[in-house]
């Protein structure tokens, strides 16, 4: 009985090489997880979560049947999106000369995007900020930015919609602001 349980006992052994890694891999992962911690902590940075749900049938019974910029007072912003196959609608006429709509705000306007879509899965990217928001059906994503410098924003749909995907867009245009 005591030598089957040596014998045991020798196979469960792990080389030191194995225990070596193991620690290691053990210890990147602490890393890890203790950044993304101290990201949720002390810099606030959380990932975007639906924050509402709308029925996609109904939605002309949201706050979504009139997309646009609402402006909520001291350069605050929001602006209700609706994407769908293949364009954003959000309450403008203005357009490029390649269809995209085209929406103006001030310089350091602070804008909080309220986007949802009306049929199926759409990205929204806004290119040199740090929005990048999933759409889908029946969800509200949302995210405040902050335009501080002028210049011309294209925002993209980067989660692949059908076959008109790669022609849905539209163009955030900041202007500097008077006396700047």
């Amino acid at each position: 009985m005591e030598e089957s349980k040596q014998i045991h006992e020798e196979k469960l052994e792990i080389d030191r090489y194995e225990r070596t890694y193991m620690i290691l891999a053990a210890a990147m992962l602490g890393v890890f997880f203790a950044a993304l911690v101290a990201g949720a902590i002390i810099y606030g940075v959380h990932l975007p979560t639906a924050v509402g749900f709308v029925n996609p049938i109904l939605i002309d019974e949201t706050e979504f049947a009139n997309p646009g910029l609402r402006d909520m007072g001291d350069n605050r912003y929001e602006l209700y999106v609706v994407a769908h196959m293949w364009a954003y609608e959000i309450g403008t006429t203005d357009t490029t000369a390649a269809g995209f709509p085209v929406l103006h705000l001030p310089q350091g306007a602070v804008v909080t995007f309220n986007v949802t879509s009306r049929d199926v899965q759409h990205g929204f990217y806004i290119e040199h900020h740090n929005v990048n928001l999933q759409i889908l059906p029946g969800h509200v994503a949302s995210q405040t930015v902050t335009f501080s410098e002028p210049g011309t924003y294209h925002v993209i749909c980067h989660e692949y919609c059908g076959r008109g995907h790669q022609t849905m867009g539209m163009v955030l245009i900041v202007d500097r602001a008077t006396g700047a």
